[in-house]
């Protein structure tokens, strides 16, 4: 019976092994990709992180319900309507407008 015993536990200690080396490998291979990505994108400066809280998540919804109403006015009025010129001032007066939109309903 100990032979057994000793036998598994051989046999777990050889698995044991080979996932430590697996794990090994690994950490060497992203330690190599982090590196090699610093390298690359070292130059590039990195944005600041933004704003975080519930302010910032209720003016994010906010602003991304405005850009979905804009965004939905202009594909009605792009299938409606036949005539370029139609399609082209609404996207014109979207554009110079959307950002007072948000601007007036984005104040806290």
């Amino acid at each position: 019976m100990s032979k057994e015993r000793a036998r598994r536990r051989e046999e777990r200690e050889r698995q044991a092994a080979i996932a430590e080396a697996a794990r090994v490998v690994a950490a060497q291979k992203a330690a190599r990709s982090a590196r090699r990505r610093e390298v690359l994108l070292g130059w590039i400066p990195r944005p600041a992180p933004g704003p975080s809280g519930t302010l910032a998540a209720r003016r994010r919804r906010s602003t991304g319900m405005v850009l979905a109403a804009v965004f939905g006015l202009n594909l009605v009025v792009f299938l409606a309507s036949d005539g370029w010129e139609l399609r082209s001032l609404v996207l014109l007066l979207s554009v110079l407008l959307t950002p007072v939109a948000l601007l007036l309903l984005t104040q806290t």
